[in-house]
């Protein structure tokens, strides 16, 4: 004899499910795959996994319900774990930037429907302005007048079409890419560290870490700040899909070893003072692996990736190892960790693509990309970029010009 609970306490208990749950359970009977298909529950899914979502209807991204869009999405974002080698077509782009290449994408490809949106990267060119590039046509498309002071750091928001860039003088300022104007400029206390433009429930807001500091400036009102107890630190890194937390690394002096501080940061209203405070939740120290820690990342599920050169590890937010993958005779150079991939960059110019499994912390090798660069052995591979459909190696060369070595994923639909 089947019993049908009433509809509010099962959508009460279905809330607490994941996607992959829900599927599951809406093939238990029609009554339950009806429940297990509401729009309220895919998207709520959708916010948690897709802050721009907030900001935006079903109706842009050519989808009716928002379970399609999920599933959709998803598909879209797994794309290049599915491919092969052979499914990349590889393009070198000569572009004239600065040596610190940074490059980041404006556009997401994907975001719209049957894949008709095109990859595009915003870069500093020349030290003191920016440039956007259309992936697949190699081509620039815009670029901003010449600036006063060179640019020192730059981050993007794809989600909007927004770049936002720090230069020497600490002047954060937020750019359209249409525009030679800048929307909006804002003078900080201090030089900035790392710089990030996140999208969260609340809106876009820009983070600054600056000496150990945190700046909350959202949208260039007047900023809230805090300092976190963590010394000698050489690196910081947010957590992909969650704003409020945010992971150090420390600088390797022997004999002591690299530590990693997790803090969790949190707007609390005194008054009518608001104000952000950052709380330490884990810290751990790799005091028993040879080499060390030059790059690392975190992935969404709180997993730290180190490239210590000839090793990859993953750790989770207690310290304990859970993968190990080796690299010999070829060393580790750079990591580009998103909550889809991770990237390796190699000496020898190669990518290793890897993907996070989607339920479990652990991460499997998909293919390498091999380098199919002639440029000079002088040239090597300083950053990667990662989205939908394509991935961008930013190679530098001496002398000038540097490229872009852009693989382009044929199946995009």
């Amino acid at each position: 004899m089947e019993t049908n609970l009433p509809s509010l306490p099962m959508m009460e208990i279905f809330s607490y499910l994941d996607a992959y749950s829900l599927l599951q359970v809406a093939q238990v009977n029609k009554n339950w795959n009806e429940l297990a298909s509401s729009d309220v529950l895919w998207r709520k899914l959708c916010q948690k996994r897709w802050f721009f979502c907030d900001m935006v209807t079903l109706q842009l991204h050519g989808k009716e319900t928002w379970k399609q869009f999920f599933i959709y999405r998803t598909w879209q974002e797994h794309a290049k774990t599915r491919a092969k080698p052979e499914d990349f077509t590889y393009k070198e782009i000569p572009v004239e930037f600065e040596f610190r290449a940074y490059a980041y994408y404006i556009s997401k490809h994907g975001l719209t429907r049957n894949g008709q949106g095109k990859s595009a990267v915003c870069m500093v060119t020349s030290m003191n302005r920016i440039s956007t590039w259309d992936i697949h046509e190699g081509v620039m498309t815009w670029e901003s007048p010449v600036q006063e002071f060179y640019i020192e750091l730059m981050t993007t928001l794809p989600e909007m079409h927004i770049v936002v860039t720090v230069d020497i003088r600490s002047t954060i300022k937020l750019w359209d890419c249409h525009n030679s104007e800048a929307l909006a400029t804002k003078r900080m206390v201090s030089s900035c560290q790392l710089l990030k433009a996140v999208i969260t429930k609340d809106g876009p807001i820009v983070l600054v870490f600056y000496m150990n500091s945190l700046l909350r400036p959202s949208e260039f009102s007047d900023p809230v700040s805090t300092i976190l107890e963590f010394s000698l630190c050489k690196r910081a890194f947010w957590t992909p899909r969650r704003e409020d937390r945010i992971t150090l690394m420390s600088r390797n002096i022997p004999p002591s070893p690299t530590k990693f501080g997790i803090f969790d940061m949190k707007l609390e209203e005194i008054g009518n003072k608001v104000t952000v405070q950052g709380h330490l939740t884990a810290s751990f120290s790799l005091a028993d692996y040879e080499g060390t820690p030059e790059c690392f990342g975190v992935s969404d599920k709180d997993v730290f990736v180190c490239s210590t050169g000839s090793s990859l590890l993953l750790f989770n937010i207690n310290g304990l190892c859970l993968q190990t993958f080796q690299y010999c005779p070829e060393m580790i150079v750079r990591l580009c960790v998103d909550p889809v991939h991770v990237i390796v960059i190699c000496n020898n110019g190669s990518l290793d693509v890897y993907a996070w499994e989607e339920r479990s912390p652990l991460l499997r090798k998909c293919y390498r990309l091999q380098n199919r660069s002639y440029l000079p052995p002088s040239s090597f591979i300083n950053k990667a970029l990662c989205d939908d459909v394509s991935i961008i190696g930013v190679m530098t060369n001496s002398p000038a010009p540097c490229y872009l070595m852009a693989y382009t994923l044929n199946i995009c639909s």
